[in-house]
């Protein structure tokens, strides 16, 4: 892996150049790790454009043995007092006075902390998604833990399943999800685990609570597990009990929707068009006058990866176009507040002539 790393922070240092920084400072944990290895929680990365300097890291006392002992060719450096001031005393001491930094990722008062440190010798220059763009293109390395991630996911669902009887409690089924992912070798789940019973399900991210399941309900199982620091994110729902007409019309009209969805993700497409595909789905199917695209009150997918929510966004008008490498999931839903909800979510893999469904669990409607 440490070529990995390597090879990923020379790709970095040719856009950097590109952008015409000479430095740029990384201060979220998922991109020190992209670049570097590192699993620590605190710190930050500078990126040097100029020969022969490469990757700084700069932390605390408490990581720099591990920071030594999970990098290659980084330049530990370990802070003095806080964080940021320290970051800046370190920038502006090094040479390269362009310095580029990601805004979404700084609060106003660590930017004004480096601010006062760097002062005049530093000029700092906007510079975001540089990785995350880097990030969104899967290396065969990232693909392959992905489907590991996908069908560890799949496992765990399946067998939360099978504990769908009247009785239990939400907060049983989440608490038995997450154990049964470390059981089966994750380091955690990538989100909170969302369990719903009945019409609570009509929330699209309802956590678990202490209601019991009674019969013919509706139940949303949410769950993503981390695999080798990759994440995975599946959704299905079932139904307890025998299902009305209604209910497996809503199901049927969801299901089409993220079978068209899927079938438009594709490289060269649009998340917009892909976005579109499910929402044109479901303005076909209605209900008192209406099309089912008026619940559907969330986007179609996002990006997935080192973190459950990445770029592309696959939602309403989104430009991006979705090329080989990108993984996103594919979560149309419908939800009826008072009543319930039905959402199904795949991962899916974007390749350059053809489309990869990462999660193989069955999406029939499925009564218990």
């Amino acid at each position: 892996m440490n070529n990995v790393f390597a090879h990923r922070r020379r790709q970095l240092q040719a856009r950097l150049a590109e952008e015409k920084l000479d430095r740029l400072l990384i201060t979220h944990p998922a991109d020190w790790y992209y670049l570097t290895g590192f699993t620590g929680d605190s710190g930050a990365l500078v990126i040097s454009r100029e020969a022969g300097k490469g990757a700084a890291l700069v932390t605390d006392g408490r990581f720099v043995a591990q920071a030594g002992n999970e990098t290659n060719g980084v330049k530990i450096v370990q802070q003095g007092g806080a964080l940021y001031p320290a970051v800046g005393k370190f920038l502006a001491a090094g040479r390269g006075r362009r310095v580029g930094f990601d805004s979404g990722q700084l609060t106003v008062a660590q930017h004004s902390e480096l601010l006062h440190a760097t002062g005049k010798r530093v000029a700092w220059h906007r510079a975001s998604g540089l990785v995350a763009g880097m990030r969104m293109r899967k290396e065969p390395v990232e693909l392959a833990a992905m489907r590991r991630a996908a069908l560890l996911a799949g496992e765990v669902m399946e067998a939360a399943a099978r504990m769908l009887k009247p009785g239990i409690r939400e907060f049983e089924v989440a608490a038995e999800i997450e154990y049964q992912m470390k059981q089966r070798g994750a380091s955690g789940a990538a989100f909170e685990t969302i369990v719903a019973f009945g019409e609570r399900s009509a929330l699209p991210h309802a956590l678990a609570t202490g209601k019991r399941l009674r019969k013919n309900a509706l139940v949303v199982l949410d769950l993503g597990a981390i695999l080798a620091h990759y994440c995975s994110d599946i959704t299905r729902t079932y139904f307890v009990g025998r299902a009305s007409s209604r209910v497996r019309g809503w199901y049927r009209a969801v299901l089409e929707a993220q079978t068209a969805a899927i079938a438009a993700v594709k490289s060269g497409a649009s998340c917009g068009e892909v976005d579109a595909a499910a929402r044109n789905v479901l303005a076909g199917h209605r209900l008192d006058g209406y099309g089912l695209d008026r619940y559907f009150v969330h986007s179609t997918g996002h990006g997935l990866g080192l973190e459950v929510h990445e770029d592309p966004r696959v939602a309403r008008g989104q430009r991006k176009v979705l090329e080989p490498g990108n993984v996103i999931t594919i979560e149309p839903g419908v939800y009826f507040p008072g009543v319930g909800g039905i959402r199904i979510e795949d991962d899916v893999a974007v390749h350059e002539n053809r489309t990869e469904v990462l999660t193989r669990v069955s999406r029939d409607f499925t009564e218990i």
